[in-house]
């Protein structure tokens, strides 16, 4: 399931998107004297500026380089464009409230509770991280009926979650790993919520809330240059961990346990025997009805790995044949891409 460095399969370009900027200033501490715009611009900077000295063979783009309004579409046009690898957003929490604090980590996605109500927990969050957009000029023709503030706008981004989801989760892993211990001490975890910045993107991407500016324990270290640099730091390990999973294979670890869960074939469409071609739509949480209209006519082979449940169509025992089918797929599903399964095994192809 490996796959060497020279299969093209490296981690050549890192998009940094520091939250908010220009007239937008994001979340603003209690005296007045701090912006969230500020602290990102600060700690997307100084982590541009490690991957860049660590990698020099990586491309390490900026959405912003200065105190400057970039609209959330533009932010994610430009790692798509790019053609990035990973997308890590950087920003800082707030609270009406002065005790919560910490560090918490996001992905694109519905929440892994089913039994809780999906906009319960942080919709305050994605409400106001996503609300940026009423301050464009018309953001209506941008982002068509979407309503930050209503919880039926996002029905349709949980839905299409990309295909990208495992490794999402793997990279928010590493950085929850080495964030704990840090100067923000309050761990809130890894969570999947529908980020407008997260759903516009065609690749692995995270979300990052590196404490409350709400907080005097937590606002005291993000005014700290010093504690910025570790905290930086620490998101930087993660990456060069992460560089070193991606480079080395595709296979992602389950998201919980430390242990890679068995895969665990769930569709009864298993030709007799040796390895199809086919093309992943889809990597989810949930096991989708295969008649559903997010399949847009296709059918799909459902196969289950730990958590997660990934999606095939255009199946093939021809390389070259699914190849083609990969090309009509990703007119609907631009972040599709070619596996191969074999047994127990799915790898991802060039």
């Amino acid at each position: 399931m490996a796959h060497a460095a020279g299969d093209n399969l490296r981690l050549s370009t890192i998009v940094i998107d520091a939250g908010h900027g220009g007239k937008d200033p994001g979340a603003v501490s209690q005296d007045k004297k701090t912006y969230e715009k500020t602290l990102t611009l600060d700690i997307a900077k100084t982590l541009a500026d490690k991957i860049r000295a660590a990698y020099p063979d990586v491309k390490v783009i900026l959405t912003r380089s200065d105190d400057r309004y970039v609209t959330l579409g533009d932010r994610a046009d430009i790692a798509n464009k790019a053609e990035a690898n990973l997308f890590i957003s950087v920003h800082i929490n707030s609270n009406a409230k002065t005790s919560p604090n910490g560090y918490s980590v996001h992905v694109l996605g519905q929440s892994s509770n089913k039994n809780r109500d999906l906009y319960a927990g942080n919709m305050e969050i994605v409400s106001r991280e996503n609300s940026v957009i009423l301050l464009e000029d018309d953001y209506t023709t941008t982002y068509g009926d979407f309503d930050p503030n209503d919880p039926e706008s996002y029905i349709f981004m949980s839905l299409m979650q990309n295909s990208n989801l495992e490794q999402s989760i793997r990279f928010a892993q590493l950085v929850q790993k080495h964030l704990a211990g840090g100067p923000i001490k309050t761990d809130r975890g890894i969570s999947q919520d529908p980020f407008l910045v997260l759903w516009r993107t065609a690749m692995p991407a995270v979300l990052l809330e590196l404490g409350f500016i709400s907080n005097s324990t937590d606002l005291t270290a993000l005014r700290s240059q010093d504690e910025r640099e570790k905290i930086t730091e620490r998101v930087f390990q993660a990456v060069r961990e992460y560089k070193g999973i991606y480079d080395g294979t595709v296979d992602v670890p389950a998201p919980e346990g430390g242990q890679k869960a068995p895969v665990v074939r769930t569709d009864r469409q298993e030709t007799a025997s040796g390895a199809v071609y086919a093309v992943q739509i889809f990597a989810v949480k949930r096991k989708m009805d295969p008649k559903a209209k997010e399949f847009m006519g296709y059918t799909p082979r459902i196969i289950q790995f730990g958590e997660l449940y990934k999606y095939y169509i255009g199946i093939s025992d021809s390389k070259a044949t699914a190849k083609k089918n990969l090309t009509a797929i990703r007119k609907k599903y631009p972040d599709a891409f070619l596996v191969k399964i074999d047994g127990d095994q799915v790898s991802r192809e060039d």
